[in-house]
This record gives structure tokens, C-alpha cells and sequence, in this order.
């Protein structure tokens, strides 16, 4: 993810699996601290398919928390 800061707004959604592709579904759009707080609450199975939208760029979110 491109530099940015706690207050961006980001789109948290988590992609699912399905055989056919899957679907995203919206959990969060707004703040990049509160996306955060709300991916981290939940489960390890879901979090593997959580991902962090800004205007410009996408990151799974285990990626994003994994190079801290």
C-alpha cells in the first residue's frame, strides 16, 4: 500500500472464496484506524481474506499487518 496516513478513507472488504470467484463484501469505508480495529477483531479465517482499498491502491490485510 502506498504511503498514507491513519485518517484515509479505505474500503475494508473481505473476498470470498467460493468456487466461482467468490464475492466481495463491504465491511468498513472510512477511516484507515478504524478499518484496522475492525479487522483485527475478526476471525483468523476471515481475516485471510480481508483486503484494504484506497483510491489508488489495494493490500491484503494480513500483508499490510505482517510488515509491521
Amino acid at each position: 500500500m502506498r504511503t498514507t496516513h491513519g485518517d484515509a478513507t479505505v474500503r475494508l472488504y473481505h473476498l470470498g472464496d467460493e468456487p466461482e470467484g467468490g464475492s466481495a463484501q463491504t465491511l468498513f469505508y472510512g477511516p484507515l484506524d478504524e478499518a484496522l480495529a475492525i479487522a483485527a477483531g475478526q476471525s483468523e479465517n476471515i481475516q485471510a481474506g480481508l483486503y484494504l482499498a484506497t483510491e489508488n491502491d489495494v493490500v491484503a490485510y494480513l500483508d499490510l499487518v505482517e510488515g509491521w
